[in-house]
């Protein structure tokens, strides 16, 4: 499945030929993103990019994840993904990265939005989170600008570079979301 954004940039399904590129931005990028994520340590080889996709892949047949590479110019420069999928209760979450050198040109905004409008339209969610560490500043500005209502910390969530972090929870219904359309 392919998600366009405009005629530079789009969200592309996980695919086993993603695993080369994907890699390789993971290893380009790995300082910065091991900053806030804490699954970087465990791609440390083209195998276990593979490996990762095909997990992807898994997950989206079973209908509780979905992701997507995010490509700019034809290459690949972050994933995105809605992800711990509940159908009954209609939730979703939000994930995203991006390479460092993609950074503050909108690019996740965008995809966020156009992700808003698969998972609340074509998956019929009612409620969509965003989770990120309280000191993450420039990722809880993604949520903010997309008018997501901040609901509060999870206090000690996430264990990241050997110390528990506080995440903040962000969430848009689909209601709102109309609203703001």
């Amino acid at each position: 499945m392919t998600i366009q954004i405009n005629d530079t940039l789009f969200l592309e399904s996980n695919h086993l030929s993603h695993a080369e590129e994907n890699y390789a931005l993971i290893n380009s990028n790995r300082a910065y993103l091991k900053q806030w994520l804490t699954w970087v340590d465990k791609i440390q080889t083209l195998n276990d990019s593979k490996n990762y996709i095909l997990a992807s892949i898994q997950k989206t047949e079973q209908q509780t994840d979905y992701g997507f590479v995010i490509k700019f110019n034809g290459n690949i420069i972050g994933r995105i993904g809605l992800h711990f999928i509940d159908a009954n209760n209609k939730i979703g979450t939000i994930g995203y990265w991006i390479s460092e050198d993609f950074q503050g040109k909108g690019i996740i905004t965008h995809s966020c939005k156009a992700l808003l409008q698969f998972g609340f339209m074509e998956l019929n969610l009612n409620r969509i989170e965003i989770k990120c560490a309280t000191l993450n500043v420039k990722s809880k500005a993604i949520p903010e600008k997309l008018h997501f209502k901040q609901e509060g910390i999870q206090r000690q969530a996430e264990f990241l570079n050997n110390q528990f972090m506080d995440l903040y929870v962000y969430s848009l219904l689909r209601e709102e979301w109309i609203k703001a359309k």
